[in-house]
């Protein structure tokens, strides 16, 4: 162990508000990956970054440390039938509802491209790409890099846990989930982009999410954070652009892994709310315009079925089965409406939170998480309710869990009455970067 640096020395020189020199930020990273860094002290160090931040420096040699710490793929020259495949990522920095990969990345594959997605599990109140599918009998994520190599070149499409890439960010991130040190623009930004440089893709489009139900509340920080890991892109070669999307209120009418799936399964089939439809076609177009395929029809994927073929191709080569039905949680409760009227804005942060005591989410590392659990919305923003009728129903195999999860919605919704009682539309793109 390089004794140049120790742990409590860092920690201090952070939590007084000092820059952390490169060597020092490789000795971290590396010694914290081979375990010679307890838990508790990296806990520290998260959370004086988290209250200190990191500059953009720091942050770029903290993105490269984790880079560093596993391989790296180069997917640049992947075949097809002779011809090279473009390949193009995206990723999301978490919302609630979020199953936009899902139907996105089958989209863009039946478009003519590559998408090598590298996914995550669930990380406080976000929902993960990876429990989500896992909720599909049979789903591995874990795929050998040969073995990554050819299932993009024979389908386009994997969605597979990190692995060997930027082992680091694996650790963080799971520490990250139980400290309370989530929201670091920094930190969201070298977990983000250390996995996607690592993966090899050949261009990245990314979804940052803002408001009550996303990392970054307001519009200001999120733009920064894209911009920051736009920057992080370009350094390694890797064209990047960024969408700032709505996240004040739930994507889609489900919260939850199967739950989720199943409504991605509705987007494939030319169904699904309007919302989840919108946002994967326009994340698509954009990932098409850097993959150089921008005389394609993402929307045509979904019409003539090729986006299912795909998505169904995907699950399929990675051992899932989707003729196996979805798991359904043992016990339901209904929430209802105490009056007529017109439904108001929904708290995403408090419908992610639902979801989360109900059991979509984890409270440790490694905690299983429930595949049924979660919330469906039946009632939109502006949508006409009356007295009695559902506006929610939240799943859980664990019925003491409906307490707290009745708690945390309490609040996060109202029922409007009146002449003006339709809540103001909020656009779902709100932006650009840069």
């Amino acid at each position: 162990m390089n004794r140049s640096f120790d742990a409590p020395t860092l920690i201090a020189a952070k939590r007084d508000g000092h820059r952390l020199p490169d060597a020092a930020i490789d000795w971290l990273i590396d010694s914290y990956t081979a375990a010679e860094i307890a838990e508790e002290q990296m806990a520290a160090l998260l959370m004086a970054i988290f209250l200190r931040g990191m500059d953009a420096e720091e942050t770029a040699r903290w993105t490269a440390a984790m880079i560093a710490s596993g391989e790296r793929m180069d997917f640049r020259e992947l075949r097809r039938d002779g011809r090279r495949v473009p390949t193009v990522d995206k990723h999301s920095t978490g919302g609630v509802g979020d199953k936009i990969t899902l139907p996105l990345v089958a989209v863009v594959a039946a478009c003519g491209a590559a998408v090598p997605q590298a996914s995550g599990r669930g990380l406080g109140h976000t929902g993960g790409t990876l429990d989500k599918l896992e909720s599909i009998a049979g789903f591995d994520p874990v795929l050998p890099t040969a073995r990554l190599r050819e299932q993009l070149a024979e389908v386009g499409a994997a969605i597979f846990a990190a692995g060997a890439l930027a082992p680091a960010d694996a650790k963080l991130y799971a520490l990250r989930d139980i400290t309370a040190t989530v929201e670091s623009l920094p930190l969201i930004a070298s977990s983000v982009m250390s996995k996607k440089l690592a993966e090899g893709t050949g261009a990245l489009v990314l979804d940052v999410k803002v408001g009550s139900g996303a990392f970054m509340k307001s519009a200001g920080p999120a733009r920064q954070l894209a911009e920051l890991m736009i920057e992080l892109g370009a350094a390694h070669g890797v064209p990047t652009r960024a969408l700032l999307t709505d996240m004040n209120s739930p994507l889609g009418a489900t919260v939850g892994n199967a739950l989720e799936v199943a409504e991605a399964l509705d987007v494939l089939a030319g169904g699904g709310p309007e919302d989840v439809v919108a946002l994967t076609l326009a994340l698509a177009t954009e990932m098409l315009e850097l993959a150089g395929l921008d005389d394609r029809e993402p929307a045509a994927t979904l019409a003539d079925g090729t986006a299912m073929d795909a998505f169904a191709a995907m699950v399929a080569a990675q051992g899932g089965d989707l003729s196996v039905a979805l798991p359904v949680a043992a016990c339901s409760e209904t929430v209802t409406a105490p009056r007529d009227g017109t439904m108001g804005e929904i708290d995403a942060m408090a419908v992610g939170m639902t979801a989360w005591r109900l059991g979509a989410g984890r409270s440790r590392p490694g905690e299983r998480v429930q595949a049924g659990a979660g919330v469906r919305i039946h009632r939109r923003p502006g949508e006409p309710v009356s007295a009695g009728e559902a506006l929610f129903t939240l799943y859980t195999d664990a019925p003491e869990r409906f307490g707290p999860a009745h708690a945390e919605l309490d609040g996060g919704y109202r029922i409007l009455s009146g002449p003006d009682a339709a809540p103001v539309p909020r656009p779902l793109i709100i932006g650009a970067a840069p």
